[in-house]
């Protein structure tokens, strides 16, 4: 289709913007500063899709949607695609940047605090066979999900007693002082980035549908309350005579 052809070429044009932007000062490395261009747009992403996929979970727990259900578990699956690419960058950055790789600054722990809890999100899932259990569950889960987040992303960095101890360059990002042309190769990669994750959400979602369209025409493999699988009809199949 045209806008996939369009969303390949802004990301082509927005990769190729991030070798045009000059160095960024106050690195150690300024040439590999350029990791940020993938660190902040996929950090920003995750956080969105944490509280997106909390809302979703709400939605699902007051009125039982399948389809409310299906949108959270697609954020939650996104969002920790996202946070497994920020935990990668930032500790690239990290090993570039103050030559080690984890440094156990506030930063890197309060995410990592925040992908086990993800790990744990998924763990919960995977540990119930019944789908009604399973989504009412890890629904509940995802929607409480969104107050640690909260404070692991927005309150607990930036304690003043924190933030004097975190090498992370949040004071260079908050005081804008990258150059003009590094903020707008990070705003074309986040909406880059942005389009492909509404791309990917779309394309999990349709597949959720066909799932669950699937479900309703041939049963499940268990009925609601745990029990065996229902009966299922067998019929005969007049197999091919093989030649020769």
């Amino acid at each position: 289709m045209v806008w996939r052809a369009l969303l390949a070429l802004y990301v082509a044009v927005a990769t190729f913007g991030a070798f045009w932007a000059p160095d960024a000062k106050g690195f150690q490395s300024p040439a590999l500063a350029r990791i940020i261009f993938i660190h902040l747009p996929c950090a920003f992403l995750t956080a969105g899709l944490i509280f997106v996929g909390s809302y979703y979970a709400v939605r699902f727990l007051r009125g039982g949607d399948p389809e409310f259900e299906a949108k959270s578990v697609a954020c939650n699956e996104l969002g920790f695609l996202f946070a497994c690419l920020t935990m990668a960058t930032g500790i690239l950055f990290s090993q570039v940047q103050w030559g080690t790789w984890w440094q156990w600054d506030p930063r890197q722990t309060s995410f990592l605090i925040l992908l086990l809890l993800y790990l744990a999100y998924f763990a919960l899932r995977g540990g119930y066979a019944d789908s009604e259990r399973r989504a009412t569950f890890s629904s509940a889960y995802s929607a409480a999900l969104s107050l640690p987040a909260v404070f692991l992303i927005f309150i607990f960095p930036r304690l003043p007693h924190i933030a004097q101890a975190s090498f992370h360059p949040s004071q260079t990002i908050q005081r804008a002082e990258f150059d003009t042309a590094y903020w707008t190769v990070v705003l074309a990669n986040f909406v880059g980035l942005f389009f492909v994750m509404m791309w990917t959400l779309r394309l999990k979602l349709r597949a959720s549908a066909l799932e669950r369209a699937i479900d309703q025409a041939y049963g499940n493999d268990q009925a609601p309350g745990g029990d065996s699988a229902a009966p299922r009809v067998v019929r005969a199949v007049r197999l091919p005579k093989q030649g020769g």
